[in-house]
C-alpha cells in the first residue's frame, strides 16, 4: 500500500498568518487539491500540542477501561433507561463490534438544551465518570479542535472567492451538532465484516461521514484505509504522531455540488487494541443547506435543514439505530 497516497500539508501559514497571505493561498490550494483527488489528507503544523492530544487519549483509554457498570451510566436511553439524552453518550461494543463514546459541546448547559429543545443538542453529566480536570481538558481539546475545523472550511470558503465569515451562518457554536467521539476497538474475535469487494476482514464497515470534515487523531496500531475513488484499490493512512487526519463528508459533497466528494475509508480487522479520537464538524441543526451556499446565495427554496440532512445519513449506522 502506497503511503504517499495519502498527502500531508503544514498549514502553520493558515494557523499563524492570514487567510490573504501568499503562503496561506498556495496551503488552500493543497487543500484544494486533497480534497479533490483523495477526500482525505493529513495536517501538521495545526498548532494543538501532541502533549495535549495524548492527554486526551488517556482520557479516553481510562474511561473505556471502567466496568460496563460503571459506562453504561453515560448511556442514551436506548441502553440507560434513566437516562433522558438520545443522541450523545456511550454505546457498547455488541453495536458493531467497538465501543464509542460522543460527547457534544461542553459548553451547551442543562438549562440551554431544555430551553432550545432539538433531539440533538443534550447536555451530558460527564462528572457520572469523569473528573472535573479530565472534563476541563476534553472541554478545551473541542474548542480547540473546532476552531481548527472551522479554520479548514474558511479555507475552503475562501476557494470561492467568498467572505471567511459565512463560516457563520453554516455554523453557530450553542446550535453545532459538532461531535468529538472516542472510538474503542477491543481486542476483536471476529470482523464485523467480510468487504465485499476484496475479502479483507473489517473492524469498522465500509463508510463515508455525515459532515463537513472530520478531523481524526488515530494511534499507531492503525488500520484506516482509504479508497481511491478511480481505480477502487484500497490505501492505509500511516500514523504520524504529529498529524491528524481530515477526509471530507457528505455536508461539504451536497454544499460544493459534488466537487469535494465524501470518500469511502474503513477499519481493517485488527487482533490487537485500538483507539481513534475522531471530530465530526457538523453545521446548526437549523442551518439551511443549500447548493448554491458556496456561491454566496442562500436560496431557501431549494434549501434542506442539517437537522433533516443529517436525520438520513445516520440511518446508515447501527450504533444510531435508537
Amino acid at each position: 500500500m502506497k503511503q504517499k497516497y495519502i498527502p500531508t500539508i503544514n498549514i502553520s501559514s493558515l494557523v499563524n498568518k492570514d487567510l490573504d497571505s501568499k503562503e496561506s493561498l498556495k496551503i488552500i490550494k493543497k487543500i484544494e487539491k486533497a480534497c479533490v483527488e483523495v477526500g482525505f489528507f493529513q495536517v501538521i503544523g495545526h498548532s494543538i500540542n501532541h502533549k495535549k492530544i495524548k492527554k486526551i487519549v488517556k482520557i479516553g483509554e481510562k474511561f473505556f477501561k471502567l466496568s460496563k457498570k460503571e459506562k453504561i451510566k453515560l448511556s442514551p436511553n436506548k441502553w440507560n433507561k434513566k437516562n433522558k439524552n438520545f443522541y450523545r453518550g456511550y454505546f457498547p461494543s455488541d453495536v458493531n463490534g467497538k465501543e464509542g463514546l460522543d460527547i457534544g459541546d461542553l459548553r451547551v448547559s442543562e438549562n440551554f438544551s431544555q430551553k432550545i429543545k432539538n433531539q440533538y443538542i443534550e447536555c451530558l453529566d460527564l462528572e457520572k465518570c469523569f473528573q472535573k480536570d479530565s472534563i476541563n481538558h476534553l472541554s478545551n481539546y473541542y474548542d480547540d479542535i473546532y476552531l481548527l475545523s472551522e479554520l479548514l472550511f474558511k479555507s475552503i470558503i475562501k476557494l470561492y472567492k467568498k467572505d471567511p465569515l459565512l463560516s457563520g451562518k453554516a455554523f453557530s457554536r450553542f446550535k453545532t451538532l459538532s461531535t468529538l467521539r472516542f472510538n474503542f476497538y477491543p481486542i476483536q474475535s471476529k470482523p464485523v465484516e467480510i468487504s465485499k469487494q476484496d475479502g479483507v476482514a473489517l473492524g469498522c464497515e465500509t463508510h463515508v461521514d455525515s459532515g463537513i470534515f472530520t478531523v481524526l487523531y488515530q494511534d499507531k496500531v492503525g488500520g484506516l484505509q482509504v479508497q481511491n475513488r478511480k481505480n477502487k484499490k484500497w490505501y492505509d493512512v500511516p500514523f504520524n504522531k504529529n498529524a491528524l487526519v481530515v477526509n471530507t463528508g457528505r455536508a461539504l459533497e451536497y454544499l460544493s455540488k459534488g466537487k469535494f466528494k465524501a470518500t469511502n475509508h474503513r477499519v481493517l480487522w485488527n487482533k490487537s487494541e485500538r483507539i481513534s479520537v475522531p471530530f465530526f464538524f457538523e453545521p446548526s441543526y437549523d442551518f439551511k443547506m443549500s447548493k448554491s451556499f458556496l456561491n454566496g446565495i442562500n436560496s431557501k427554496k431549494q434549501s434542506i435543514s442539517y437537522e433533516s440532512f443529517i436525520n438520513k445519513s445516520l440511518r446508515k449506522f447501527v450504533e444510531y439505530t435508537r
